[in-house]
């Protein structure tokens, strides 16, 4: 038997939401010759965490940053906004 699960989905049962409380970091885009050329890491947190964390800088800030959900993607100011926004992101730490 493996110890890798499969990617295959077989439950029936509906996901539960976006993973608001999976670990995080919080990067700085520094541009070094390219858009976002390297990054570097300030902080690390929920996701949650980290995107209240950005949306509480000043607005002209906010570009600067970007949050790396583990195992996952990187998000951008537009997807870190949209987060924010939605009904289901927990407003409180």
């Amino acid at each position: 038997m493996s110890d890798t699960p499969s990617t295959i989905e077989t439950s029936t049962t509906p996901v539960k939401g976006f993973g608001w409380e999976d670990s995080a970091e919080l990067h700085k885009c520094e541009d070094g010759g390219g858009l976002f050329h390297r990054f570097k890491t300030i902080r690390r947190g929920t996701v949650a965490e980290l995107i209240r964390f950005v949306m509480g800088m000043p607005e002209d800030r906010q570009d600067d940053y970007a949050i790396q959900k583990d195992g996952d993607h990187t998000f951008r100011i537009g997807e870190i906004r949209n987060l924010s926004r939605r009904a289901d992101f927990p407003k409180n730490a």
